[in-house]
């Protein structure tokens, strides 16, 4: 019997390094959540390697989400007038399909800060981004990574977010993921899908540069006493902007260049994962809300969960079903539906 690949992974105008990246934020982020890691990464202590998950992967996962609308509105030929306004609306429906699945998984009891929700709001804040070129969205994404710590710590310091309505407030703008400093690794992952990936010496050359300031922003900035210039795992810090931001344009440009020899075969299986990241987040935090719900009362949400070792279990199974979705069916089912939604809004025929 003779097999027929669907779209998804083996569509011609995919990235495969695109999405072995993505395939790495997605399973980051369920070690993130249901591992337990060291609190602090050490280079020189393997026992602490575990730590590079906390908050390297949500920004990594942040990161790719720039590189996916750049890559979806022209990628290093920008679309301009018309496309770029289909595009524009493309976007912000997309936005608000994204922010609603979000606001669906808030909702649902696993105990987990759920990134969507600011994915939504980062969305529609770069609408105006789309038709940027390399250098004014790597410019913004350094300013904005020098300055949204000192207009985040601000906000964080209001006592609003410590009264009931501020907690709602937060998850329902994923205020763990701040979209004033966020907004700094769209940019720069719209940046690198500008400047695109067919050669592979300046995806190297890029590389390199993004490692460097990763090293900067970690061990230089990073060291720095004050709480502004922190590198520390979801402080919003300069170190942190600046250090987990260039790690992910790094580790980007690493799987790309990995899946221009014959690894992007092995790779395949968590390729199709990274094809469907929607999809596969939000299956991990239904699975982990189904496992609550089940469960006798009273239940230990986060301890409970993390006692019946969840993570190669739910690794194993969204490795099954993506592999055989992308095998027999092609798009993820999630982005599949949000993206015919937004192309049935915003058709690229415009009338007049």
């Amino acid at each position: 019997m003779q097999v027929r690949l669907s779209g998804g992974v083996r569509a011609a105008r995919r990235e495969g390094g695109v999405d072995l990246a993505r395939g790495l934020a997605v399973f980051g982020m369920f070690a993130a959540h249901v591992v337990v890691t060291s609190p602090r990464f050490e280079p020189t202590d393997v026992s602490t390697w575990s730590a590079v998950v906390n908050g390297n992967s949500s920004i990594l996962f942040a990161t790719l989400a720039g590189v996916s609308l750049g890559l979806l509105t022209g990628g290093s030929a920008p679309h301009t007038a018309g496309l770029l306004a289909v595009d524009r609306r493309r976007t912000a429906m997309r936005a608000a399909l994204i922010y609603a699945i979000g606001f669906a998984l808030w909702l649902m009891p696993a105990p987990v800060y759920v990134i969507l929700p600011a994915y939504g709001i980062l969305f529609v804040l770069a609408l105006p981004l789309l038709s940027w070129r390399p250098a004014p969205l790597f410019a913004f994404a350094g300013a904005v990574a020098v300055a949204a710590p000192f207009v985040v710590a601000a906000i964080d310091a209001s006592p609003f977010w410590f009264t009931l309505p501020g907690a709602v407030v937060s998850g329902l703008v994923g205020w763990h993921y701040p979209f004033a400093a966020w907004i700094a690794f769209i940019a720069a992952g719209m940046g690198l899908a500008r400047i695109g990936f067919e050669r592979a010496l300046t995806v190297l050359a890029i590389g390199l540069i993004a490692a460097g300031a990763a090293v900067i922003g970690f061990a230089v900035v990073g060291s720095s006493a004050a709480q502004a210039a922190s590198a520390e795992p979801h402080s919003t810090g300069i170190g942190e902007m600046i250090g987990a931001g260039g790690l992910a344009i790094a580790v980007i440009c690493a799987c790309v260049l990995l899946c221009r020899t014959p690894f992007r075969v092995i790779a395949w299986p968590v390729r199709a994962v990274g094809s469907m990241p929607l999809t596969a987040y939000t299956g991990q935090l239904i699975a982990w809300s189904v496992w609550i719900w089940t469960q006798d009362a009273p239940v230990d949400p986060i301890g409970g969960f993390l006692a019946v070792h969840p993570f190669w279990p739910m690794s194993i199974a969204t490795l099954v079903f993506c592999c055989a979705w992308a095998l027999f069916v092609g798009r993820g089912p999630l982005e599949w539906g949000v993206g015919a939604i937004a192309k049935a809004v915003a058709p690229a025929r415009l009338n007049g």
